[in-house]
């Protein structure tokens, strides 16, 4: 009887306690833990006009830079007048309470150009092993150390690697698996780089290519850890552990590239605005060799272009907004990914980002709405919607250990969603 009564009380555990209290997690990089948009968490609260409680409020100047959470602190990049100068800074908040805790100064903040009112920072902080990784407009590595903001390492990939530049300046984040630190922009020969993450070390340095504005993506496929580019020449692959090349697919480039390639199992899918559009491969591997195998793509920007929102894959399905430069008024779609036929959409989200946290998609809109909405492929429903911030809102939301994370380019707001 007594073993009963304990196997009652561990089912009532497990049946009623919220989602949303079971395991959470931070997130230390940009797009997550996994790099894919989605939560480890759920989110199974409805909120009215006036939204989840407010945990706190602080100045963001400036920029598109990302939320990013771990082990109670929240980083972000934005400018600050320094001096009488204006300077790109990593600031570090109390994610309790929103204090600032440090601000670690990565180099002049001017120059910014493209965004229009707002504009600066586009690079998300990293946060590994105790440690801060920022990428600075000017292709300048930075390591700080996340308790106290102190520098640790630099590198600068212009000066030390014959480093080139692109239109509007770098707006990727840099990438980190296992001891190695993943970056391009380097000159012929060294375009793509693996750094050790203690200290700055050019570990490999590999292909002449030019780079785009889009964050790489570390995945196992096939077997094989890997590091996918999203470059002007399309998608490369390459070994993680030594930079040689695994694949590569053609796509074509105009203007800018900036969304991160998603990998949904063994398909890979990439997408750009500027009349682009977007495309999805299959990757197979047959005695040893990599090759990447076109299944659909559509060009153009009304049905599957991404700007610089990069969708989120569930079931069989990609969720995102999908548009170009349609400020306050570009769709969330739900596509389907084998073929880019379009399963719904629905207008009045901008040129925003989305979130997936179990079933439910949280899309922050270029205005300042945060909708919660149902992933699912048959309609759109919606359930949630308010007014969250005010400014520009052309980053990520993020949710990490029961909270909601989101900025614009003047404020930064948390808010409780336990």
């Amino acid at each position: 009887m007594k073993h009963l009564q304990n196997l009652l009380i561990l089912f009532a555990v497990f049946v009623l306690v919220p989602s949303s209290t079971l395991p959470a997690g931070d997130w230390p990089q940009y797009r997550g833990p996994k790099q894919d948009g989605i939560s480890t968490e759920s989110l199974k609260l409805k909120w009215g006009p006036k939204g989840p409680p407010l945990v706190w409020t602080t100045k963001t100047n400036t920029g598109f830079s990302s939320f990013t959470v771990c082990e109670g602190r929240v980083f972000t990049q934005v400018v600050r007048d320094i001096d009488g100068r204006p300077r790109e800074v990593c600031l570090a908040l109390d994610a309790d309470t929103g204090k600032e805790l440090w601000v670690a100064d990565i180099g002049l903040g001017k120059g910014y150009s493209g965004g229009g009112p707002g504009d600066g920072p586009r690079s998300t902080p990293t946060i590994n092993d105790g440690l801060v990784y920022l990428f600075s407009p000017d292709m300048v590595v930075y390591c700080v150390d996340a308790a106290t903001g102190k520098p640790v390492w630099k590198r600068d990939l212009i000066e030390q690697n014959k480093g080139r530049n692109i239109k509007w300046r770098s707006a990727a984040s840099v990438v980190i698996d296992g001891d190695l630190v993943f970056v391009g922009g380097g000159g012929p020969g060294q375009s793509l780089l693996a750094l050790d993450k203690k200290t700055g070390r050019v570990v490999w340095k590999a292909h002449d290519v030019r780079v785009t504005h889009s964050t790489p993506i570390v995945a196992t496929i096939h077997g094989q850890r890997q590091v996918i580019f999203f470059l002007q020449s399309g998608l490369l692959s390459v070994n993680a552990d030594n930079g040689k090349k695994l694949w590569h697919f053609e796509f074509p480039f105009n203007v800018s590239t900036a969304i991160t390639p998603l990998v949904c199992g063994d398909i890979v899918y990439c997408s750009a605005g500027y009349g682009v559009g977007g495309a999805a491969c299959r990757i197979t591997k047959r005695a040893g060799l990599f090759k990447a195998q076109e299944l659909w793509y559509i060009s153009g920007n009304k049905q599957v272009a991404n700007h610089w929102s990069t969708p989120i894959y569930k079931d069989g399905h990609l969720y995102g907004i999908f548009c170009f430069k349609k400020f306050k008024t570009g769709p969330l779609k739900c596509v389907e990914l084998t073929t880019g036929k379009v399963k719904w959409e629905e207008p009045g989200f901008g040129q925003g980002n989305v979130t997936l946290a179990g079933d439910r998609l949280l899309a922050l809109t270029d205005y300042g709405d945060l909708v919660l909405v149902e992933a699912t492929p048959n309609k759109y429903e919606e359930l949630s919607r308010f007014k969250a911030l005010n400014g520009k809102c052309w980053s990520t939301p993020t949710l990490s250990n029961g909270r909601i994370y989101v900025r614009s380019t003047t404020e930064g707001k948390c808010f409780e969603v336990k």
